[in-house]
């Protein structure tokens, strides 16, 4: 892979890798519902594999347009604890920390 492309054949080739991990994505979940009363095992390992055809495809999708799946992302199950006190310097949200 020694050739050198342009910004415009570099997201061209995003957006074609998203959208074989999105035609992978749905082939392995079709397969893992037509063996989930055959064989379970199976039937786990094409969902695993649809799930990872899934993130590559919102990763690549966060590349081509960064913030268009924050709005669709579910937020964190539970109440989330902050990992130092609230206070001089500690978190000011989930995930947040004041820098100053």
């Amino acid at each position: 892979m020694t050739d050198v492309v342009d910004a415009d054949e570099l997201l061209r080739r995003i957006r074609r890798s998203r959208d074989v991990a999105a035609e992978e994505e749905r082939v392995w979940r079709e397969r893992a519902q037509s063996l989930t009363a055959t064989d379970p095992d199976q039937a786990r390992e094409a969902s695993e594999r649809a799930r990872t055809y899934e993130v590559v495809g919102s990763v690549l999708t966060e590349i081509i347009a960064p913030g268009a799946l924050a709005a669709h992302e579910p937020g964190p199950v539970g109440p989330v604890e902050p990992a130092e006190p609230v206070g001089q310097g500690g978190p000011v949200g989930p995930g947040v920390r004041r820098v100053t």
